[in-house]
């Protein structure tokens, strides 16, 4: 099994800044993409943006230009930075990671970690 554990977020002013992070551990055969999601009170999750093994990034258009994801992978981490945050950036963020491990080396399977609350106060 793969497990994500995520760190960051928090309460911020509007226009300020947090940086997410999210290392993955276990049994790990590769990871392809990875990626942050969120969810709004009352509405449907959505991604934020997500990065691939070799670095392609892919962005929602509400952050583009504010957030940037990165990914270190001998670490097994992706981090997402953001700027400019506006109180529409509240939600609950989730890490994931499409992987595949040691026991199904040609199996990919979605992992999620246990989301953190990110508050941006108006």
């Amino acid at each position: 099994q793969v497990q994500l554990a995520q760190s960051g977020g928090g309460l911020v002013e509007a226009g300020g800044s947090l940086r997410l992070s999210c290392g993955a551990s276990g049994s790990i055969f590769s990871i392809n993409r990875m990626g942050w999601y969120r969810q709004g009170p009352e509405k449907q999750r959505e991604l934020v943006a997500d990065i691939t093994s070799g670095g392609s990034t892919n962005y929602a258009d509400s952050v583009k230009g504010r957030f940037t994801i990165s990914r270190d992978n001998a670490k097994n981490t992706v981090y997402l930075q953001m700027n400019s945050l506006k109180p529409e950036d509240t939600a609950v963020y989730y890490c994931n990671a499409l992987a595949t491990t040691y026991r199904a080396p040609s199996r990919s399977n979605n992992y999620w970690g246990q989301g953190t609350q990110v508050t941006v106060s108006s």
